[in-house]
């Protein structure tokens, strides 16, 4: 079992800490950013690994990344650009270590807050997506949702997920075909 964790503890670690922590943004600026970007990125790191659990632990490591980089930014377009690459390289390297099985995962009530006069056929409509959406690739699924729900253009996702800017678009089309094919295709029967 751990041992209780008290306030000291803590205080002496940062203390000891300090010599290396160089933070290019002041605390108000950071809790600003953080405010304006961590919904977005905890739902696509969710949507990328599968786990919101582990969403949670990869922001927390994004954030504290993010910080512990000390970079300057030129705008809050590349800032952003940023955090989204670091956490891209996070949920690879968990899927790597064979901590998660990448899968996207989209709720009933997820499909009920997207504005639809149409609510008929939801719950089959999200089965449907959720078996398309497992049997893309990881890259794809973090390509379609950084364009399609985050609304990143082109050069921001190839810098998010370290690909040329000049293959995305034809990437994208494929990703974006290849969902439609499986979206498509009649789910296949279990055989008895």
């Amino acid at each position: 079992m751990y041992g209780d964790v008290t306030f000291t503890d803590v205080s002496r670690a940062e203390t000891l800490d300090q010599t290396s922590a160089t933070f290019v943004m002041d605390e108000d600026t950071f809790r600003s950013f953080y405010d304006r970007t961590a919904r977005g990125v905890w739902a696509y790191l969710a949507r990328v690994t599968g786990d919101r659990q582990l969403a949670d632990d990869l922001l927390q490591e994004t954030y504290y990344r993010f910080l512990r980089a000390a970079a300057s930014h030129e705008s809050e377009s590349h800032r952003r650009n940023s955090l989204y690459r670091i956490a891209t390289n996070l949920a690879r390297d968990a899927r790597r270590r064979s901590l998660v099985r990448a899968s996207f995962s989209v709720s009933h009530d997820d499909i009920e807050s997207l504005p639809s006069g149409d609510r008929d056929g939801a719950p089959e409509r999200t089965a449907d997506f959720n078996r398309a959406m497992s049997h893309l690739k990881p890259r794809e699924r973090a390509m379609l949702w950084l364009a399609y729900a985050e609304g990143a253009s082109h050069s921001e996702i190839a810098d998010m997920l370290g690909l040329r800017p000049g293959s995305l678009k034809s990437m994208l089309f494929r990703a974006r075909r290849r969902l439609a094919e499986l979206l498509t295709r009649e789910p296949e029967k279990d055989q008895a």
